[in-house]
């Protein structure tokens, strides 16, 4: 089982601290800045949205560079080994990975010469799954539980509300023995709507 990051919607206020705080310290590190989570909202309840970590990666299955890898316990992405195919995002259920634009370094935005006409203005935004920059080298992000830091995940610890938390395998294990112990103790009521109804002959 892998650790995973959960939210509670009710503790949750909207507020974008923890996207703030993910791609600020993403940044530090040299990597994409993009937030690797996304608030989302309804009429009643708010809640970030990020990678579930799943036990089978179908991401990491379909990267044809290997930069999707398992590594303690939670999916990891290697943005240097990102080729921009976008298969992982096509393959994740969850919508969890998303696309963030790369230039390299010595070639400035918007550099026309007499040998090549201006580029046309960007459209309008539409999805970074869709969206294409001419120059731009689209990298895949995704979370990847803050590894590189020793404080742990950055949305987790600047949460004001404490609505996030990490999972890992000795929670599980506690939750499910307290649901059984639940189970072993209910009472199941009136049953006889379940019995099969004598036959007369």
């Amino acid at each position: 089982m892998n650790r995973f990051i959960i939210a509670d919607s009710k503790l949750c206020m909207g507020c974008h601290t923890c996207e703030a705080a993910c791609s600020e310290t993403h940044r530090l590190h040299g990597l994409q800045s993009m937030p690797r989570l996304k608030v989302m909202r309804d009429a009643n309840d708010s809640a970030p949205q990020m990678c579930h970590q799943c036990e089978d990666a179908p991401c990491a299955g379909v990267c044809p560079a290997n930069a999707i890898t398992r590594v303690d316990g939670a999916v990891h992405l290697n943005e240097s080994l990102c080729v921009s195919c976008k298969l992982c995002a096509i393959a994740c259920p969850f919508g969890s990975i998303e696309f963030s634009g790369s230039r390299p370094i010595h070639i400035p935005a918007n550099a026309n010469s007499p040998k090549a006409p201006p580029a046309p203005p960007a459209p309008a935004r539409v999805s970074s799954l869709i969206d294409w920059v001419p120059g731009v080298r689209a990298i895949a992000v995704k979370c990847d539980l803050c590894s590189f830091d020793e404080d742990g995940p950055a949305c987790v610890r600047t949460c004001p509300t404490k609505a996030l938390r990490v999972v890992d395998n000795n929670d599980i294990a506690q939750s499910s023995k307290r649901k059984r112990e639940l189970t072993l103790g209910a009472t199941l009521g009136d049953l006889t709507l379940f019995t099969q109804p004598e036959v007369k002959k």
